[in-house]
This record gives structure tokens, C-alpha cells and sequence, in this order.
């Protein structure tokens, strides 16, 4: 069976920057670990937005800029770009919470054989949630599973709500191996 392993968002902006959490940050080491040691497909995915972000429809209702294309916020952590340093990996630049192409790329990394989704990263309540949801909406029969230590949420409550809504839609659900 072809594994994959998304990582989301795993952004400077997220992390120390305009909306970075202890919570995020404390991730970190334990990502990066799970990414050195993944053996498989690894899509990560970036928050993507432009100069005009106060005037979208996100900026309205979240007036924090963040991951503006070309500053240090949009750069992955640190860490977490030198794990994926010397792997193989493809970049999914997104505009809003979830990616309409992961699906498409995931399809085609899979080239016809079984595979798994792991998913990890930030926010659990916002970005995770919502690709998790649309890999399972378009691979009903696959294994997608999200690992909650590797995941942060806005706040520890919402991390709990999005975990509890992918156990309700059938996306497994690991936590407290203490991987993150």
C-alpha cells in the first residue's frame, strides 16, 4: 500500500508569527521527526495569500495578515524545512482553508494502487479539518487519518471539535503517541 503524508501549513506565520501559538510551536520538534522518518509521498501545503488579503472575504473576517506570498510568514518553519530537505515532496500552494487539487495529486501519486493519507499540521479547527474532510469526500474507501500530536488548534477546545468531527466522518484519529 502507497503511503502519503500531508503536511499543513507548517508555516512561520502559524508558528512564531502574526498567528503563531505555543501550541503550534510545540509541534514542531515532534514534526519534523515524523517527517525524517516517513518512507512515501509527501504533499505540503502552504497558506497562500497577496498584498489585497484585508480585502478578501478571509481578511474581513480574520483581519490578521499572514502568509502573504514572498515575506518570511509564508516560509516553512525552519525545522520543519530542514527535514524536508533532501526528500522529495510537492508544494500545494492554497488560497483558502482546503486544496480542491490535493485530492487530484493525490489520485495521481497513487498511480491506481491502495494508498493511505496521514495528515498533520496546523490549525486542526481550520486547515486540517478541512482537507481531511475533502480527501475523505473524494477517497470514501481509503485510510485517511490525521495524527492529533502533530496537529495544533486555535485553541485547545476547537483542536478537540475538529478532531471529534473527522472521527464522526470516519477519518481515523490518532493521538497520545506521543509522536509530536
Amino acid at each position: 500500500m502507497k503511503k502519503i503524508l500531508v503536511v499543513v501549513d507548517m508555516q512561520k506565520d502559524f508558528i512564531s508569527g502574526a498567528l503563531g501559538t505555543a501550541e503550534a510551536a510545540a509541534i514542531v520538534p515532534g514534526a519534523a521527526e515524523k517527517i525524517r522518518g516517513f518512507d512515501g509521498d509527501i504533499f505540503v501545503t502552504f497558506d497562500t495569500h497577496f498584498e489585497d488579503y484585508m480585502e478578501t472575504a478571509e481578511g474581513k473576517k480574520l483581519p490578521v495578515p499572514h502568509c502573504i506570498k514572498g515575506t518570511d510568514g509564508w516560509e516553512l518553519d525552519d525545522k520543519i524545512a530542514e527535514a524536508l530537505s533532501g526528500k522529495k515532496y510537492t508544494a500545494v500552494e492554497k488560497i483558502t482553508f482546503g486544496s480542491v487539487e490535493l485530492p487530484e495529486l493525490v489520485k495521481a501519486a497513487a498511480a491506481g494502487e491502495a494508498f493511505s493519507v496521514t495528515l498533520m499540521g496546523l490549525c486542526t479547527d481550520i486547515c486540517v479539518v478541512s482537507n481531511a474532510l475533502l480527501l475523505k469526500a473524494s477517497f470514501p474507501g481509503a485510510e485517511i487519518a490525521v495524527d492529533a500530536d502533530c496537529c495544533a488548534g486555535v485553541t485547545a477546545e476547537s483542536h478537540q471539535a475538529a478532531l471529534t468531527t473527522m472521527r464522526m466522518c470516519q477519518i481515523d484519529v490518532y493521538e497520545e503517541e506521543k509522536t509530536c
